[in-house]
């Protein structure tokens, strides 16, 4: 069984309410996109930290937005099209570092998903409402408003620390939420 057949019953089977599918999908595809994100990263000089994010941003999104594959088509490109996507909104918000973006990225920068976005941006501002309110503050601000930590940390009144703190700890609460209701 190929990949992508067996990424596709897992999804498949996670659309018709299979927690556990659901669960072993997620796994799955978190260890192939720490992978992908790591690779992309260590190109422009950035680390396990931001991967370990994207990651979680993107195990959200496919959480969140499982509803509008198609199962009539091929999963991977659905899949690589969310990651990318998180990759290319994680470019924006670095914008310093944009100049050190290989020449061959530079079309990704300019990309954009409108669709994902904001289907995706309904289920995740009820998730944040599960959230303590500094925490979701931090996520909402970086994560989904682009702004910087500095930035962030003014809007929300918290420390820059605080910040980075919350948007962490905020991330794998949202994990472990997702996983608890998928299991339900």
């Amino acid at each position: 069984m190929t990949v992508e057949m067996e990424l596709k019953a897992l999804m498949l089977a996670s659309q018709d309410g299979d927690a556990a599918a659901h669960r072993m999908l997620l796994g799955r595809l978190s260890r192939h996109l720490r992978a992908y994100y790591k690779g992309k990263l260590a190109r422009i000089g950035r680390g396990a930290t931001e991967a370990e994010d994207l990651v979680q941003e993107a195990v959200l999104a496919i959480h969140t937005q499982r509803h509008t594959y198609d199962p009539g088509e091929p999963l991977t490109p659905w899949l690589h099209a969310i990651a990318r996507y998180k990759l290319i909104d994680f470019l924006r918000r670095n914008r310093a570092f944009m100049a050190d973006v290989p020449i061959d990225e530079a079309s990704e920068v300019t990309a954009r998903d409108d669709h994902l976005s904001v289907e995706s941006s309904l289920d995740l501002r009820r998730l944040l409402k599960l959230l303590p309110e500094k925490m979701a503050c931090a996520i909402e601000a970086v994560k989904v408003d682009g702004l910087s930590v500095a930035e962030a940390a003014r809007r929300c009144r918290i420390s820059e620390s605080s910040v980075k703190v919350n948007i962490h700890r905020g991330l794998k609460a949202l994990a472990t939420l997702i996983a608890q209701r998928a299991q339900t």
